[in-house]
């Protein structure tokens, strides 16, 4: 195990993280009013991510459709 605090333990969030705060926060601090209104920005943008963002190495797909067309692949073998 490495050192505390590295971002090799944790390299997939912190992309996350670092990609989330750039597309959805930066720049736009002043626009949240409090807390439960940065907090439901934040579940908006992870659920997009999720089911509506689609990515090249997923073959085009969302994550939620790519799991789900592997596990069909997987399940009909």
């Amino acid at each position: 195990m490495s050192s505390k605090a590295t971002t090799h333990d944790n390299i997939m969030i912190e992309i996350f993280f670092g990609r989330m705060k750039v597309e959805m926060f930066y720049g736009r601090e002043k626009t949240f009013k409090d807390l439960n209104d940065l907090e439901k920005a934040i579940k908006y943008y992870i659920n997009w991510d999720n089911t509506d963002r689609v990515c090249k190495k997923l073959k085009g797909l969302s994550p939620i459709n790519f799991r789900k067309q592997a596990s069909n692949s997987v399940s009909m073998t």
